[in-house]
């Protein structure tokens, strides 16, 4: 075999600079650039979070550390009084209400909103016209506190002609239970009726037959009288004869002067509808209701020598609905409001998670024999627990903090029995009689509750991002 020339058998491909198997190395970068490059990119970082890290200290940390030293000090700050306004959230009445509103809130309202949530998100996508629905009951979030606090003061005013709440309760009990013909009326002193307890009115004597009988009566409105009633007619002497005793029942006041008392004059009408008992020994023996001109009857076999009695139903208070905005119903109502805004948010988020579970899921379940209630219990609802905490927890920190629904709705009779932490720390903090120290100690202990639930938030997104 002829020799290979040495030049020939050095020769053949090379393998590419940086290819295995191959000894070249490419150009080395000087000892310590990599240091220097990351070096400088943590200078530029640094360079662009400095603002924002200002920012941060002085409109965050600073007031927080500031709020804490101060809330161990007395209302003008000289003197150190240690846990003394921490206690004064336990021992002061206001602040103890403040504090037992904000737990009611915390459990109330945050659960109540995302259940009205879950509940409108999973039934909207059953009907045609659920975006117009959805629309409806998430516009209420384009409108501020301050707007929806002025809208529901309106609409817990006590009187029914203005305050919507108490129109709706009063049309509901005036259906089911009769309404007082004439609230307020009474008679006067020279008139022959004194008062019989509890209301009602009764005659000073015993009526006879074929004595005509008077009932006068003051202090009915123009504006409450029946529309049924028609000009008063005076009984004749010897009226109905001696088998019925006959009278009449009036309003005893002619506008613009000029009536007598005791005496039906032209211008007075009839109490039309006005009821008459006849009463003897306790017991009612007839009964009567006044005609549209105030004349009545009763059978003399019965009533004569029995005392006429206007029993106290003529005569209650027209039933004006429910105190919304008094002590007892204040918290409630205001959550209410706050339920009526955030239903809409709670909604919105839950019907996005709604989206996202899987369709099979459901028709596999349904297929399996199950019924709606048992797919929304045992499907829907722990595929949206992610969801349904996310909203759930921002409620929370969002309620921990309200203040302008709960200053603007409820009165100022009624502010005491309303407080909560965010309006105590206002009224602690600003005005003639502020304390800095106790309001420095409302805003720690704000922040004292709301971290748990930041904490709580914060595991879930990192849990949720690992996976």
């Amino acid at each position: 075999m002829p020799a290979v020339p040495k030049a020939v058998r050095g020769a053949g491909p090379k393998a590419a600079p940086g290819a295995p198997g191959s000894r070249s190395r490419g150009p080395r970068a000087p000892r310590g650039t990599g240091a220097r490059t990351g070096a400088r990119s943590r200078v530029v970082a640094a360079g662009f979070l400095l603002p924002a890290l200002v920012l941060l200290g002085a409109l965050v940390v600073y007031p927080i550390g500031y709020s804490v030293q101060r809330s161990f000090f007395d209302r003008p700050g000289t003197s150190f009084v240690g846990l003394d306004n921490y206690l004064a959230l336990v021992t002061d009445d206001s602040l103890r209400t403040a504090v037992r509103n904000n737990l009611i809130w915390l459990v109330v309202a945050p659960v109540v909103a995302t259940a009205l949530g879950l509940v409108f998100a999973v039934l909207t996508e059953r009907v045609r016209w659920g975006t117009a629905f959805k629309l409806v009951v998430f516009m209420p979030m384009a409108i501020s506190m301050l707007a929806a606090g002025i809208i529901f003061r309106l609409v817990y005013e006590q009187d029914p002609d203005r305050g919507v709440a108490n129109a709706v309760w009063v049309g509901v009990h005036d259906t089911f239970a009769e309404a007082s013909g004439f609230p307020r009326a009474r008679p006067l002193p020279v008139h022959p009726l004194e008062a019989a307890g509890g209301g009602a009115f009764v005659t000073e004597k015993p009526v006879r037959a074929g004595e005509p009988v008077r009932l006068p009566l003051i202090g009915v409105a123009p504006g409450q009288m029946p529309k049924e009633a028609r000009p008063a007619r005076e009984p004749a002497a010897g009226a109905g004869g001696t088998g019925t005793i006959a009278g009449t029942a009036w309003l005893d006041f002619t506008r613009g002067g000029g009536g007598r008392p005791n005496v039906v004059d032209p211008a007075e009408p009839g109490l039309a509808g006005l009821r008459i008992e006849a009463v003897r020994d306790g017991k009612v023996v007839a009964t009567a209701t006044a005609a549209a001109d105030g004349t009545f009857a009763l059978p003399a076999d019965r009533a004569d020598g029995a005392v006429l009695r206007l029993p106290a139903s003529n005569f209650r208070e027209q039933y004006d609905g429910v105190e919304w905005l008094g002590p007892t119903l204040v918290t409630p109502a205001v959550i209410g409001a706050y339920v009526w805004m955030w239903a809409g948010f709670a909604m919105v988020l839950i019907g996005a998670g709604l989206a996202a579970v899987p369709r099979e899921l459901l028709e596999a379940a349904r297929v399996d024999g199950a019924n709606e209630w048992q797919v929304f219990r045992r499907i829907t609802v722990p595929l949206l627990a992610p969801v349904l905490v996310v909203v759930l927890v921002t409620l929370m920190i969002n309620v921990l903090k309200v203040f302008d629904l709960v200053f603007v709705i409820a009165p100022g009779s009624a502010q005491d029995d309303a407080n909560v932490l965010a309006l105590q720390l206002y009224r602690s903090s600003f005005g003639t009689d502020a304390d800095l120290g106790v309001g420095s100690a409302i805003a720690v202990v704000l922040l004292l509750l709301v971290l748990p639930v930041m904490a709580v938030n914060i595991r879930r997104i990192r849990r949720e991002t690992r996976r």
